[in-house]
């Protein structure tokens, strides 16, 4: 039995004898290997491994660089490099990069350019090169500000590692097993392989993404394949439309406990190929078809940490406005504008919020890009259209797809052929068909094809006065498969990758491998950079149309997409199931550095039930993009066809737009930190172990906890409570507290959701309205969830307009506001305020009118004083609450009027 990967070959040879002695050892043992075990045909290995031949390294310990040379060649998957170069080096304290490449490209080998993606430049081969020696035994890389050290092992094959200072625990482990070559690197033209072993029983990761999962933690025994393609959502454990080479490894303790439980890490292999990643449990090996070995390691040691690391990077995400965390409704298959009208006017009959109406393709004349059908979508009552809605504090997006329609009457068309900015093949525009029939697909690799994409977007801007934009089939996606370039190993690579779990050719339904870009780049390389590429086009497109922060939804994605664009996790379908899913798909865009993410609630696909929507928008009320999307051939789903989903979604959405301070504040810090906004429960609790596993809720924030039903004919959950008090949101006396972390059985009645806040958190709430703009001009409330342990409780709100291009700028026109709150001695409960930024908070005159406070054991308020910035403020209109429900006591300050733009503190004495 073989346990490493073989490949049949027809001859017999035997294995290449070399003078040197320090290779006997292991020619001889790779040689008994690839002898079959009945002596009648041979097996090749798919590679042999590097030896190094020289190390250099930087005096102030910053990197170390060594020349490998190949062991022995192998035919499969084609030849072999002879020579690499290996740099290792510390961009920063946190953040370790490991670069291997031919040492003889001169550059020339594809990555991925820094226009793109921008990072560190490396060194230059001829600097690498110098002062190298050949040196045995293992060498090191460290450096003092860093608790990660690199270890390269000059064995044969040779291997590395990184590991911790602090603890000598091995993150990424690359030292080979002789028995299996499935472990070497492997480095030919089309196949780069690397491996690392993993714990096994300390590992739990998280991302490799896009695909769709039941777990949110990666299950063993999995190939997890990256290549974006127009595959649905519904379709389990297959590649779908972004590509996210990134894991989160978050440990359990070992058992000589130097590392505490939560320890964590991050991984990015950053290559735009197609790859199988293929992981195990005990092992994780990437096999991709291109490009060089770029790998970073994130030294953590938080799972928030290592978002932060890993964003800086990559790039923070764009900020979103204001306005599109508010309710958004569409439907593929609306027939006309009047009906897309009713639509609005029923919302508003029902009483549910509605933010933001949207248009699929439906709109188009005839599918084709900017333009308008005459007939039941014409431009005067389009129009008019946007202006109600603008009026009424509401907005406006609709599509648009890559595909530009082969038609010389139609103006985008047109001046596309003018500017030359089309992807090509053989010389020629590239001729694919979408939903106007035949397209050409703008290359946005081009300069000229940016321009292109921002003026086409200006010019329809002009004509019709649109919020957003939503970007889809950019895989790209194609309705026909072109057969593949005879002979070609782009259309047709000697390693087939696992796409759409069938080793489908990476041709089939988008563009061929061998199209070209501009520079001569192949859609080989760039394809899974299209999305990514379009998005960062659009994004700046709409600043230059609108002036205001813009809003883009992509549905294709890559490592950096963030920086530009929101995500939708695609078509899924009306089941239970996939319900269930986008809690997973949703945690994972988090840690892709897209926290503004979502999922078509009530289902995109099949007939959505009066159980399920209502279940659904409970749960979807609370994902940071929240609409309803549904199928052309489905039932009607939206949210006031059904009374009860009427009533559950007026409920959830009601406690949605109460924490819209809220959110908007985890988009500022999504965007200066990187931080998602819906965070799995292992990011505030990462030293309960417990916490790895769970799929079936999630944290918004750091302390807000969502425990959904996700069954059928359900009216209780069983939920996940870590230590500590938690207080229902919508019921203040109703709370669960745990001395350690266990689960509880809580009561879900049909109409209800549960959701709960942990103490030591300050929530800045305003009242729930129609629009987020009503809303914005409501008071604000603070809750405070006092903490049990003495420590103080915290919170901060972010306040701009909601639509300035920047979040937090230069420019001042913005205002941070951080509470804490605290016991002093035992009987005076203090909450305070200190303000970055005031004047523009001053300048709104918003004001807060209440305090609710929660945890209080018992006690009463036997007096209070109030301070601002101008000393005692009266207490005239001011009243003071109790209420005794359960353990704890509510204590409420009503009738406040207090500028929340001045500093202020509130003590209340409670004996």
């Amino acid at each position: 039995m073989k346990i490493f990967l073989l490949r049949q070959t027809m001859r017999k040879k035997k294995p290449t004898e070399t003078k040197s002695t320090a290779f006997l050892l292991p020619y001889f043992f790779l040689a008994l290997l690839v002898l079959s075990t009945n002596g009648e045909a041979e097996e090749e290995a798919v590679g042999y491994g590097y030896t190094v031949r020289s190390i250099a390294a930087d005096p102030s310990g910053k990197w170390l660089t060594a020349n490998l040379q190949l062991i022995k060649s192998s035919s499969v998957y084609g030849p072999d490099i002879q020579s690499l170069v290996l740099l290792a080096s510390f961009e920063t304290q946190d953040r370790l990069r490991i670069r291997i490449t031919d040492s003889n490209s001169n550059g020339q080998r594809w990555e991925i350019p820094q226009e793109i993606i921008q990072r560190q430049p490396h060194l230059s081969h001829k600097s690498l090169l110098q002062n190298h020696q050949s040196l045995p035994g293992k060498h090191f890389l460290s450096d003092r500000t860093s608790d990660l050290i690199f270890t390269i092992y000059n064995t044969t094959p040779f291997g590395f590692s990184v590991s911790r200072l602090s603890s000598s625990d091995v993150l990424f482990n690359a030292t080979p097993e002789l028995s299996n070559s499935g472990t070497f690197l492997i480095f030919k033209d089309q196949y780069v392989q690397l491996s690392s072993s993993l714990p096994i029983d300390r590992s739990s990761i998280y991302g490799l993404g896009e695909h769709t999962k039941p777990t949110f933690r990666l299950t063993h025994n999995q190939t997890l394949t990256m290549w974006n393609a127009d595959i649905g959502s519904v379709n389990l454990d297959v590649n779908l439309y972004g590509s996210h080479p990134f894991y989160l490894d978050i440990r359990s303790p070992p058992s000589n406990s130097k590392a505490p439980a939560g320890t964590s890490h991050g991984v990015l292999l950053l290559n735009s190929n197609g790859m199988d990643v293929v992981y195990t449990g005990e092992r994780i090996t990437y096999k991709f078809i291109g490009g060089l070995i770029d790998l970073y390691m994130f030294a953590g040691p938080s799972p928030e940490n290592v978002i932060e690391q890993y964003t800086e990077l990559i790039g923070r995400p764009t900020p979103m406005p204001y306005w599109s965390f508010g309710f958004h409704q569409c439907r593929y298959g609306y027939k006309d504008i009047y009906e897309v009208e009713a639509v609005v006017a029923n919302y508003a009959k029902a009483g549910i919020p509605l933010e933001v109406m949207w248009t699929d393709i439906d709109h188009m004349d005839a599918y084709k890009d900017f333009t308008l059908d005459p007939v039941n979508f014409p431009l005067n009552e389009m129009k008019k259209f946007c202006n109600t809605l603008h009026e009424n504090g509401q907005r406006y997006v609709l599509i648009l797809d890559p595909g530009i329609s082969v038609n010389k009457t139609y103006g985008a068309f047109v001046r596309g052929m003018e500017a030359g900015i089309f992807i090509k093949h053989d010389g020629e525009p590239y001729l694919g068909v979408v939903w106007p029939g035949p397209v050409y697909f703008p290359d946005f690799l081009n300069p000229a094809g940016q321009k292109y994409w921002g003026n086409e977007i200006k010019l329809f801007h002009n004509v019709l006065p649109f919020d957003g934009l939503w970007i889809d089939m950019n895989e790209i996606s194609n309705f026909d498969t072109s057969p593949s370039t005879p002979f070609s190993t782009l259309d047709n690579p000697p390693y087939k990758i696992n796409n759409a779990g069938t080793q489908r050719a990476i041709n089939e339904k988008t563009v061929p491998a061998t199209a070209k870009h501009y520079n001569d780049i192949t859609e080989y390389n760039a394809h899974n950079l299209y999305g990514f590429l379009e998005s960062k086009a659009t994004n700046a497109a709409l600043i230059e149309a609108t002036g205001k922060r813009p809003f883009v939804l992509s549905r294709s994605t890559f490592v950096g997409s963030g920086k530009y664009t929101a995500h939708w996790t695609g078509d899924n379908a009306a089941t239970w199931d996939d319900l269930a899913y986008t809690i997973p798909a949703i945690l994972n865009f988090g840690l892709f550095g897209i926290p503004m993410v979502g999922a078509d609630i009530c289902g995109f696909s099949r007939n959505t039930t009066e159980e399920l929507c209502r279940r659904w928008i409970q749960l979807g009320a609370f994902y940071p993009f929240a609409r309803d999307h549904s199928e052309k051939f489905t039932i009607h789903q939206e949210l006031y066809i059904w009374e009860s989903v009427a009533l559950s979604a007026k409920k959830a959405l009601g406690l949605r737009y109460r924490l819209l301070p809220y959110y908007y504040t985890l988009m500022y810090q999504a965007h200066t930190k990187g931080t998602p906004i819906a965070r799995p429960i292992f990011f505030t609790f990462s030293q309960d172990i417990e916490t790895y596993k769970i799929s079936t809720q999630f944290l918004i924030g750091k302390g807000v906890l969502v425990s959904p039903v996700l069954k059928p004919n359900a009216t209780m959950v069983n939920a996940y409570f870590p230590k500590g008090n938690w207080f229902n949101l919508f019921n203040y006396s109703r709370s669960v507290s745990k001395n350690v972390g266990s689960y509880t059985t809580l009561d879900a009645p049909p109409g209800d959701i549960n959701v709960h806040v942990h103490e030591g958190n300050i929530l800045a709430m305003q009242d729930e309205a129609m629009t987020t703009k009503a809303a914005r001009e409501t008071p604000f409330e603070l809750l405070v969830a006092l903490g049990s342990g003495g420590e103080n409780s915290s919170g901060e709100v972010y306040l701009d307009d909601g639509e300035e291009v920047q979040m937090g700028g230069v420019e001042g026109r913005w205002s941070l506001v951080r509470f804490s709150s605290g016991i002093i001695g035992e009987r005076v409960i203090f909450v305070e305020s200190k303000i970055v930024n005031g004047d523009f908070a001053l300048k709104q005159k918003w004001i807060i009118n209440k305090v609710t406070i929660l945890g209080l054991k018992n006690g009463r308020t036997k007096s209070y004083d109030l301070y601002t910035g101008k000393g005692m403020y009266g207490k005239s209109g001011i009243s003071t609450n109790l209420i005794r429900s359960g353990e704890f006591v509510i204590v409420e300050v009503t009738g406040l009027s207090l500028i929340i733009g001045e500093e202020f503190k509130l003590e209340l004495n409670t004996k």
